[in-house]
């Protein structure tokens, strides 16, 4: 859209350096070019604003295949507008002097134009194709035709349109038929994914399995390993058994001799003591013997001198000695009572006596 401003009756435009502008007083052509800038008087001047950029005009429409199935068109149409003069002439591109706005609608004519051209040309190719094959090479197909029929129209460059690119997006069927044609395309990956499963599953019991066997063999391994480890510790047990045995045997030889020694040696000590002692017990049976011959001797010629003595002796030296043996063997008095009848019987012995 124009900048248009107002000072005192005129008006000054500005355009755009992608809108070709066109000034018309009456029959005469005053400005003509893209991106200008003038000043008009709004009760004399007719302005056509024409852009010349490329535009990009989105469409969608429904068409029908050979087998009698609706599908959905979605396709973008790049175009420009390539002679302006001959587009403003043929389309109604004029401004209001006043608010620089389009008068009419110019660019939704020329959309117009352009979706019911390719919508026609797609529905000639759809037409002809069925669903399947549409959905595999329709998008091709399409585009193709499309850019071939829109190239060939006449209207367009007697318009001053030029297309520049055909781009179509989707070919979509009803929501109900998609989903039936997704459902065997589905179905046949889901059978891949269950085939990769079960092939994964497979794979994982195989490698279960492997590994249960080398768990097995591990510990197949590891009791042989234990029965040869059980077979020489009975070994090593045997031999220690026999060993100590031997060594048991030795000591006890060695005890046995060492006791056989020592009961030779005690019984030779036993038998020498016997013999010592026999010996002295003879010596001293002698010596007694010879002793006791001597102290008889002795006593014999003790009392043989003794009664010799005593033959000698008269009869009061006799009763004197006696009496001397008799008080040297009574015992010790220590006090004598002497009552009077003892006193009295005495000194009626001694004066008898006298």
């Amino acid at each position: 859209m124009a900048d248009i401003t107002r000072r005192l009756g005129w008006r000054h435009l500005r355009g755009a350096p992608t809108a070709h502008i066109r000034h018309h007083r009456g029959t005469r052509l005053l400005h003509d070019g893209p991106g200008l800038s003038f000043w008009f008087r709004a009760l004399t001047a007719a302005i056509s604003e024409v852009p010349v950029d490329d535009r990009e005009l989105a469409m969608t429409f429904h068409a029908r295949t050979s087998d009698f199935q609706d599908v959905a068109v979605q396709a973008t149409v790049t175009y420009r507008i390539s002679d302006p003069a001959v587009a403003a002439a043929r389309l109604d591109f004029s401004i209001d002097p006043d608010s620089g706005v389009w008068r009419a609608a110019p660019l939704e004519q020329l959309g117009t134009l352009l979706t019911e051209t390719a919508q026609q040309h797609a529905l000639d190719v759809l037409s002809r194709t069925p669903l399947s094959a549409a959905l595999v090479d329709g998008v091709t197909a399409v585009r193709e035709r499309i850019a071939q029929g829109l190239a060939s129209e006449p209207r367009l460059p007697s318009t001053g349109i030029e297309v520049v690119a055909v781009r179509v997006v989707a070919l979509r069927p009803e929501p109900e038929v998609e989903r039936a044609l997704r459902t065997p395309a589905r179905e046949q990956i889901q059978q891949e994914a269950d085939r990769a499963t079960y092939e994964r599953r497979a794979v994982a019991v195989e490698r279960e399995r492997a590994i249960a066997e080398n768990e097995l063999a591990s510990q197949i391994e590891l009791a042989r390993r234990e029965e040869q480890l059980v077979d020489q510790r009975g070994t090593n047990a045997r031999r220690e058994a026999e060993e100590h045995a031997a060594a048991d045997a030795v000591r006890a030889e060695a005890e046995a001799a060492r006791t056989v020694r020592l009961a030779d040696a005690e019984a030779a000590r036993t038998v020498r003591l016997a013999e010592a002692e026999a010996t002295r017990s003879v010596r001293l049976a002698k010596a007694e013997a010879e002793g006791a011959r001597e102290v008889g001797e002795a006593r014999a010629q003790a009392q043989e001198a003794w009664l010799r003595v005593h033959g000698d002796v008269d009869v009061a030296t006799l009763n004197a000695l006696t009496g001397t043996r008799l008080a040297e063997n009574l015992p010790r008095i220590d006090s004598v009572t002497i009552s009077p009848d003892v006193l009295t019987g005495l000194l009626t012995r001694l004066g008898t006596r006298e």
